[in-house]
């Protein structure tokens, strides 16, 4: 009986030589992480007791969702993780200057790689599925542990293959939107994994991939991972990589679901407000719609050609009066080529405003909170009731074409009008 991705990488680690759906397993981690959060709200937890931790070497530090600190409290949080890494011999930490949100800093310093396990301490970490790599979040007891011991416990889960065709038909449909479709048409996949085959991967642009596979931990998949492709080669030999250990899955490999999917079928879509699964629709379901603030950024999509692009549809025009327009890069060397390139030069020039690299609206902690009655559509991850602000406010997520559309006539509005298609 062959195995699926997740399954030869869970193996692997556990030093077994095959694994089916329901097997428990103590594996190895290759890479543990996490973010400033940890220190600063993860109250339970009091790592200045941790004496010892597995190995140095694999931990990775970073300060993303509060920088630079807007509260007293945040500063605080930075303090003690300063501390942690010194005291620890930790040298993967990214301080503020050299940051980025933790899924594309995963991805830009190497550490997200084909075949590896990866731990992390946010939820949103099966976005290093885009790497061929099978990767989860964890919380903050779990975390502590995978740090101290190098390890832990995963059970298999069963998987869902999305087999996908073809090519988006247009520059306006990218991969937030297949997502976004995903989560509309089929609803929740808890305890499953979601892997993703068939020749349209080709046709999906790294980025796209990260947008698709950070999305999944909001139809709660556990992994959720793409095929090391040339593409996705090509791209790891230009980060550095000298050695790809790619994971394919096997030709007889046991899916608990196969779907097909056109991506030339595809339109814009919008997640409604307050949850994603089975809460999705095509953008013109609500064009019209009033908003009053739009975001382009995150771990979903802040990277450059999603700046590119939300430049190339404002540029020379002008965002409308009624809307804050606000990029915010997903980490600092995004933020530098895309000033390089003119696009924050062009998208400023339009009217919106450019943030440092960071989680801060997203989570809804600073750089672009709601209040009472407003709506944002944003291209963030979320939008439970008061994710980014008021409990009165709402939020529709999308893709960066739908939302530099939108900001620029203050109302939904379906991008293809502005890039053909």
């Amino acid at each position: 009986m062959g195995m699926t991705m997740s399954e030869k990488i869970l193996a692997r680690h556990a030093g077994v030589p095959a694994v089916k759906a329901g097997d428990i397993l103590t594996c190895q981690v290759d890479v543990a992480a996490c973010h400033d959060m940890f220190f600063t709200v993860a109250g339970q937890i009091d790592f200045e007791k941790v004496n010892k931790i597995a190995d140095p070497d694999k931990c990775v530090v970073l300060l993303d969702h509060a920088v630079p600190a807007p509260t007293a409290k945040d500063a605080h949080g930075a303090v003690k993780a300063r501390a942690f890494v010194k005291k620890h011999g930790i040298k993967n930490f990214y301080d503020v200057g050299e940051h980025g949100v933790i899924h594309q800093l995963l991805v830009e310093k190497g550490f997200a790689a084909p075949g590896r396990l990866i731990a992390a301490g946010d939820s949103h970490t099966c976005a290093a599925g885009a790497m061929n790599a099978a990767a989860r979040g964890f919380g903050p007891a779990e975390m502590m542990y995978v740090w101290c011991k190098g390890e832990t416990w995963y059970q298999v889960s069963p998987t869902i293959l999305y087999r996908l065709h073809g090519k988006f038909a247009s520059q306006a449909v990218t991969g937030k939107d297949l997502f976004l479709y995903i989560a509309g048409v089929y609803g929740d996949a808890t305890n499953m994994n979601v892997e993703f085959g068939g020749e349209g991967v080709g046709n999906m642009t790294i980025p796209q991939r990260q947008s698709v596979a950070t999305m999944c931990a909001e139809i709660n998949a556990e992994f959720a991972i793409f095929p090391c492709d040339d593409l996705l080669r090509d791209f790891l030999k230009e980060r550095g990589d000298q050695t790809i250990d790619a994971v394919d899955p096997d030709p007889d490999a046991v899916y608990h679901d196969v779907r097909d999917i056109d991506l030339g079928k595809l339109t814009p879509y919008v997640a409604l407000p307050h949850y994603i699964p089975k809460n999705c629709c095509p953008v013109t379901d609500v064009e019209g719609t009033e908003i009053h603030q739009v975001l382009v950024g995150s771990c979903s999509n802040g990277r450059l050609e999603d700046i590119a692009l939300a430049a190339s549809i404002v540029k020379g025009k002008r965002v409308a009066k009624n809307v804050r327009f606000i990029v915010t890069p997903a980490s600092q060397k995004v933020y530098l080529e895309a000033l390089k390139a003119g696009y924050l030069e062009t998208l400023v020039e339009a009217g919106a405003v450019v943030t440092n690299a960071t989680c801060g609206a997203c989570y809804g902690g600073h750089m672009g909170l709601l209040g009472p009655g407003e709506r944002c559509l944003s291209t963030t991850t979320r939008n439970f009731k008061a994710r980014m602000g008021d409990v009165d406010s709402e939020v529709l997520l999308c893709a960066p074409a739908t939302a530099a559309a939108s900001a620029l006539t203050g109302k939904i509005t379906d991008p293809r009008e502005f890039l053909g298609g």
